[in-house]
């Protein structure tokens, strides 16, 4: 099977779930589509037992992609571009230095402590596994989804800087979380059950940390440049397209990080400054609504392989209960991540009262926590931890994403 007949049956299969929730269900997107493709994994499993054709396709299907590629090389940047791109910079420009330290230390806090706790939970459950393993689940799990909350936030009402910080912590603890999980997975492919060395894996993050962002400076003011010297909406939305492209094999090619590089550039690019003297009225609509369009669309696809990469798992008793007891520490890790950063700066920003509860609720997992789990190996106990994310993801988006909002109206009543 070639890759452009398992793209048309992926994007296929996209619009007629997106097209059941408009229609149907009504719900934001991301609760939409995760309800739908859980939906639809629990019917082709009941059709198994009569008819097995259906359920031998979809496997059939799933062995041709190499998800490695398709998800942290290709679909992660132009998902945090497009994320980047429709962020509120003024806001975002205020809360910086918060944002900054719940992406960075709140990231690393969290990842340390899930990473900790999930291997003495697994003990107990007599699931043996390394530790370095579980501190890559750690860092996988850690990111937040910007998209996710972000139609939520706004439907609610919620004020604008505590949108800033949860959306900019999302979108850059989404940069972080990729670079600390392929700093550890590096170490974890060499070192396999040998202990991490801090200082190996603090010269690796340090490496792609920085240099990401510097990347993504350079081109999102190489974009900003181009776009200036012409007018014409269709060639600029390209350029916005080569940025990324370019830009994530640049990154590839340096070993620096994609997704902060993207998240960069994405911010450059859709500052009001920028927006303002290099777009024209018409570029700035055509850009913002193909950057949706895309953002929509892959965000689809993955939840629709979410679906059927669940078809080929091995769902065991002690991987669900593994799965379920993950749901408290992940949250309990979030919790205490963001309380010493918000204690920091709760006073001199005028931080909203319950900010922390607000902020651990709101931290949808999605997308990008499933797409890092898809990448893990074999030796790194991919099953067991993919279906520990799939049932956090789950209940992330349908239990907190649908009761975030009244959460958020219920603490600033």
């Amino acid at each position: 099977m070639d890759y452009f007949v398992i793209i048309t049956i992926l994007v296929s299969i996209a619009a007629v779930f997106g097209y059941i929730n408009v229609r149907i269900l009504k719900f934001p997107n991301t609760i939409g589509l995760m309800l739908i493709t859980l939906v639809f994994t629990l019917v082709v499993l009941a059709l198994a037992s009569i008819d097995k054709t259906l359920l031998l396709a979809e496997r059939e299907l799933i062995t041709q992609i190499d998800f490695e590629t398709v998800l942290l090389d290709m679909m992660l940047s132009f998902m945090l571009f497009a994320g980047a791109l429709h962020t509120n910079f003024e806001q975002l420009k205020i809360q910086r230095w918060p944002v900054l330290v719940f992406a960075t230390l709140g990231t690393l806090i969290s990842t340390f402590l899930i990473g900790g706790l999930m291997f003495l939970v697994l003990m107990l459950l007599g699931l043996h596994i390394p530790f370095v393993y579980c501190l890559l689940y750690g860092a996988l799990i850690s990111p937040t989804d910007p998209i996710a909350v972000l139609g939520i936030l706004k439907k609610v009402g919620a004020p604008k800087d505590l949108e800033a910080k949860i959306v900019g912590e999302s979108l850059f603890n989404d940069g972080v979380g990729v670079v600390v999980f392929l700093t550890i997975y590096e170490v974890a492919k060499t070192t396999g059950n040998a202990s991490i060395h801090v200082g190996e894996v603090l010269g690796l993050f340090g490496r792609e940390v920085f240099g990401g962002v510097m990347l993504g400076l350079l081109l999102g003011y190489c974009t900003y440049r181009l776009m200036k010297s012409i007018d014409d909406y269709d060639i600029e939305v390209i350029i916005t397209l080569a940025a990324v492209m370019s830009g994530t094999v640049i990154a590839q090619k340096l070993h620096l990080s994609g997704p902060l590089a993207m998240v960069t550039a994405g911010l450059v690019v859709g500052n009001d400054t920028v927006r303002g003297s290099a777009m024209s009225e018409i570029t700035e609509n055509y850009v913002d609504k193909f950057w949706e369009l895309v953002d929509i669309l892959l965000n689809t696809i993955l939840f629709v392989l979410i679906g059927m990469e669940m078809l080929v798992l091995e769902f065991k008793w002690s991987y669900i209960l593994a799965g379920v007891l993950a749901i408290p520490i992940a949250l309990i890790s979030r919790y205490v991540s963001l309380h010493g950063p918000i204690s920091m700066f709760e006073k001199r920003l005028d931080f909203i009262p319950k900010t922390n509860k607000i902020m651990t609720w709101g931290g949808l997992r999605g997308g990008i926590s499933i797409a890092l789990a898809l990448s893990l190996t074999t030796e790194m106990h991919r099953e067991l931890f993919l279906v520990i994310t799939y049932i956090i993801v789950v209940f992330s988006i349908i239990v907190q994403g649908l009761t975030v909002g009244g959460l958020v109206r219920k603490l600033m009543s």
